[in-house]
Protein backbone atom coordinates (compact mmCIF):
# COMPACT_ATOMS: atom_id res chain seq x y z
CA UNK A 1 0.00 0.00 0.00
CA UNK A 2 1.30 3.57 -0.88
CA UNK A 3 1.31 6.22 1.13
CA UNK A 4 2.24 9.59 0.11
CA UNK A 5 3.15 12.94 2.05
CA UNK A 6 2.68 15.96 0.19
CA UNK A 7 3.57 19.36 1.40
CA UNK A 8 6.04 21.95 2.37
CA UNK A 9 8.74 22.70 5.32
CA UNK A 10 6.90 21.02 7.35
CA UNK A 11 5.94 17.62 5.60
CA UNK A 12 9.98 18.31 4.27
CA UNK A 13 11.34 17.67 7.74
CA UNK A 14 15.31 17.80 6.29
CA UNK A 15 14.64 14.69 3.92
CA UNK A 16 16.81 13.37 1.35
CA UNK A 17 15.75 14.38 -1.92
CA UNK A 18 17.60 12.13 -3.92
CA UNK A 19 15.53 9.28 -2.39
CA UNK A 20 11.82 10.10 -1.89
CA UNK A 21 11.48 6.72 0.16
CA UNK A 22 13.33 9.19 2.77
CA UNK A 23 11.03 10.25 5.35
CA UNK A 24 13.18 13.03 7.07
CA UNK A 25 12.97 13.70 10.66
CA UNK A 26 9.67 15.58 10.86
CA UNK A 27 6.09 14.03 11.36
CA UNK A 28 5.97 12.15 8.07
CA UNK A 29 8.80 9.36 9.79
CA UNK A 30 6.68 8.83 13.22
CA UNK A 31 3.55 8.88 11.25
CA UNK A 32 5.10 5.83 9.24
CA UNK A 33 5.90 4.19 12.46
CA UNK A 34 2.80 4.31 14.08
CA UNK A 35 0.79 2.87 11.24
CA UNK A 36 3.25 0.20 10.34
CA UNK A 37 3.18 -0.48 13.98
CA UNK A 38 -0.64 0.09 13.55
CA UNK A 39 -0.87 -2.50 10.87
CA UNK A 40 2.20 -4.98 11.43
CA UNK A 41 1.79 -7.89 9.15
CA UNK A 42 0.93 -5.15 5.88
CA UNK A 43 3.03 -4.05 3.90
CA UNK A 44 3.66 -0.01 2.74
CA UNK A 45 5.60 2.27 0.90
CA UNK A 46 5.94 5.64 2.16
CA UNK A 47 6.89 8.17 -0.36
CA UNK A 48 7.56 12.20 1.54
CA UNK A 49 7.62 14.68 -1.44
CA UNK A 50 7.30 17.91 1.15
CA UNK A 51 9.60 20.62 -0.20
CA UNK A 52 10.97 23.26 2.02
CA UNK A 53 9.46 26.92 0.91
CA UNK A 54 6.88 25.87 -1.33
CA UNK A 55 3.51 27.44 -1.76
CA UNK A 56 0.47 26.09 -3.38
CA UNK A 57 1.01 26.87 -6.94
CA UNK A 58 4.99 25.06 -6.52
CA UNK A 59 2.96 22.29 -4.92
CA UNK A 60 0.47 22.32 -7.99
CA UNK A 61 3.45 22.59 -10.85
CA UNK A 62 5.24 19.15 -9.59
CA UNK A 63 1.65 17.28 -8.53
CA UNK A 64 1.90 14.37 -11.34
CA UNK A 65 5.94 13.84 -11.14
CA UNK A 66 5.70 14.08 -6.95
CA UNK A 67 2.20 12.34 -6.72
CA UNK A 68 -0.23 11.24 -9.46
CA UNK A 69 2.72 9.36 -11.36
CA UNK A 70 3.30 7.32 -8.41
CA UNK A 71 -0.72 6.38 -7.96
CA UNK A 72 -0.73 6.36 -4.38
CA UNK A 73 -3.40 4.11 -2.12
CA UNK A 74 -3.67 7.41 0.26
CA UNK A 75 -2.43 11.68 -0.64
CA UNK A 76 -2.25 13.73 2.43
CA UNK A 77 -1.48 17.12 2.02
CA UNK A 78 -0.43 19.90 4.17
CA UNK A 79 0.48 23.53 2.62
CA UNK A 80 -0.55 26.75 2.66
CA UNK A 81 1.28 28.63 5.19
CA UNK A 82 3.94 29.94 2.53
CA UNK A 83 1.39 31.28 0.15
CA UNK A 84 0.20 33.75 3.21
CA UNK A 85 4.00 34.27 4.71
CA UNK A 86 5.57 35.18 1.37
CA UNK A 87 3.03 38.39 0.57
CA UNK A 88 5.17 40.26 4.04
CA UNK A 89 8.52 39.59 2.37
CA UNK A 90 10.51 41.84 -0.19
CA UNK A 91 12.66 38.98 -1.89
CA UNK A 92 10.11 36.41 -1.62
CA UNK A 93 10.22 33.36 -4.42
CA UNK A 94 7.22 33.44 -7.22
CA UNK A 95 4.71 34.17 -6.73
CA UNK A 96 5.54 36.86 -4.22
CA UNK A 97 2.08 37.98 -4.12
CA UNK A 98 -1.06 35.57 -4.03
CA UNK A 99 -4.69 36.20 -3.35
CA UNK A 100 -7.00 34.25 -0.90
CA UNK A 101 -8.74 33.48 -4.37
CA UNK A 102 -5.51 32.34 -6.15
CA UNK A 103 -4.68 30.18 -3.27
CA UNK A 104 -7.97 28.69 -3.06
CA UNK A 105 -8.02 27.89 -6.50
CA UNK A 106 -4.61 26.49 -6.44
CA UNK A 107 -5.57 23.98 -3.66
CA UNK A 108 -8.81 23.08 -5.97
CA UNK A 109 -6.89 22.07 -8.87
CA UNK A 110 -4.50 19.89 -6.00
CA UNK A 111 -7.11 18.25 -4.76
CA UNK A 112 -9.59 18.02 -8.28
CA UNK A 113 -6.63 16.45 -10.12
CA UNK A 114 -5.73 13.93 -7.70
CA UNK A 115 -9.52 12.66 -6.92
CA UNK A 116 -9.47 12.90 -11.40
CA UNK A 117 -6.85 11.22 -12.03
CA UNK A 118 -5.32 8.43 -9.34
CA UNK A 119 -8.09 6.23 -6.77
CA UNK A 120 -6.25 7.47 -3.34
CA UNK A 121 -7.95 8.47 -0.62
CA UNK A 122 -7.61 12.18 0.31
CA UNK A 123 -6.11 12.69 3.50
CA UNK A 124 -5.88 16.90 4.61
CA UNK A 125 -4.21 18.62 7.27
CA UNK A 126 -4.98 22.39 8.29
CA UNK A 127 -2.14 24.80 8.19
CA UNK A 128 -1.35 26.42 11.57
CA UNK A 129 0.45 28.65 13.12
CA UNK A 130 1.34 28.21 17.25
CA UNK A 131 0.96 31.55 19.43
CA UNK A 132 4.45 32.98 18.97
CA UNK A 133 4.90 36.92 19.01
CA UNK A 134 7.30 37.29 16.13
CA UNK A 135 4.63 35.42 13.76
CA UNK A 136 1.75 37.09 15.16
CA UNK A 137 0.90 39.48 11.92
CA UNK A 138 0.02 36.25 10.15
CA UNK A 139 -2.95 35.40 12.33
CA UNK A 140 -5.75 36.98 10.60
CA UNK A 141 -5.15 35.61 7.37
CA UNK A 142 -4.57 32.55 8.39
CA UNK A 143 -7.99 31.91 9.89
CA UNK A 144 -9.26 32.87 6.53
CA UNK A 145 -7.61 30.04 4.94
CA UNK A 146 -8.36 27.72 7.27
CA UNK A 147 -11.65 28.49 6.22
CA UNK A 148 -11.02 28.20 2.81
CA UNK A 149 -8.82 24.68 3.92
CA UNK A 150 -11.57 23.15 5.44
CA UNK A 151 -14.72 24.00 2.80
CA UNK A 152 -12.46 22.41 0.51
CA UNK A 153 -11.45 19.24 2.64
CA UNK A 154 -15.19 18.54 3.07
CA UNK A 155 -15.35 18.39 -0.79
CA UNK A 156 -12.83 16.65 -1.64
CA UNK A 157 -11.40 14.75 0.95
CA UNK A 158 -11.83 11.51 2.65
CA UNK A 159 -10.28 12.71 6.38
CA UNK A 160 -9.14 16.17 7.61
CA UNK A 161 -7.15 17.03 10.66
CA UNK A 162 -7.68 20.27 11.89
CA UNK A 163 -4.18 21.14 13.38
CA UNK A 164 -4.60 24.23 14.80
CA UNK A 165 -7.93 23.28 16.88
CA UNK A 166 -6.00 20.14 18.02
CA UNK A 167 -2.55 22.17 18.74
CA UNK A 168 -4.90 24.60 21.02
CA UNK A 169 -6.30 21.94 22.73
CA UNK A 170 -3.35 20.26 23.91
CA UNK A 171 -1.19 23.59 24.89
CA UNK A 172 -3.42 24.26 27.97
CA UNK A 173 -1.45 21.29 29.48
CA UNK A 174 1.82 22.16 28.25
CA UNK A 175 4.22 24.98 29.39
CA UNK A 176 4.21 27.45 26.41
CA UNK A 177 3.91 27.17 22.67
CA UNK A 178 7.41 26.52 22.50
CA UNK A 179 7.15 22.55 24.06
CA UNK A 180 5.79 22.18 20.16
CA UNK A 181 7.35 24.52 18.11
CA UNK A 182 10.01 27.34 18.65
CA UNK A 183 8.76 29.45 15.49
CA UNK A 184 5.06 28.94 15.97
CA UNK A 185 5.33 27.13 12.41
CA UNK A 186 7.92 24.19 12.18
CA UNK A 187 7.77 21.66 14.84
CA UNK A 188 10.34 20.46 17.21
CA UNK A 189 10.28 16.35 17.92
CA UNK A 190 7.61 17.13 20.42
CA UNK A 191 5.29 18.83 17.74
CA UNK A 192 6.09 16.19 14.91
CA UNK A 193 5.38 13.36 17.17
CA UNK A 194 1.95 15.40 17.80
CA UNK A 195 1.30 15.87 14.27
CA UNK A 196 1.87 12.39 13.89
CA UNK A 197 -0.23 11.00 16.10
CA UNK A 198 -3.45 12.27 14.88
CA UNK A 199 -1.96 11.69 11.21
CA UNK A 200 -2.17 7.75 12.55
CA UNK A 201 -5.67 7.82 14.05
CA UNK A 202 -7.00 9.59 11.17
CA UNK A 203 -5.12 7.33 8.47
CA UNK A 204 -6.55 3.96 10.49
CA UNK A 205 -10.05 4.28 8.89
CA UNK A 206 -9.06 4.82 5.28
CA UNK A 207 -6.58 1.87 5.06
CA UNK A 208 -9.63 -0.40 6.71
CA UNK A 209 -11.49 1.11 4.33
CA UNK A 210 -8.65 0.34 0.59
CA UNK A 211 -7.89 -3.15 2.75
CA UNK A 212 -11.62 -4.36 2.44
Amino acid sequence: MRILFQGDSITDGGRDYRNYHNLGNGYPKYAAELIQKAFPTQTFEFFNFGVAGNPTARVFERLYHDGIFFQPDVFSILVGINDIYYRHLTNAPMPILTTDEQIAANYRAILSNVKKHTNAKILVLSPYLLDCEDMAFLRPELERLQITVHALADEFADAYIPLDRLFDAALKTQPSPQYYSKDGIHPNEEGAKFIAKHYCEAIKPLINAILR
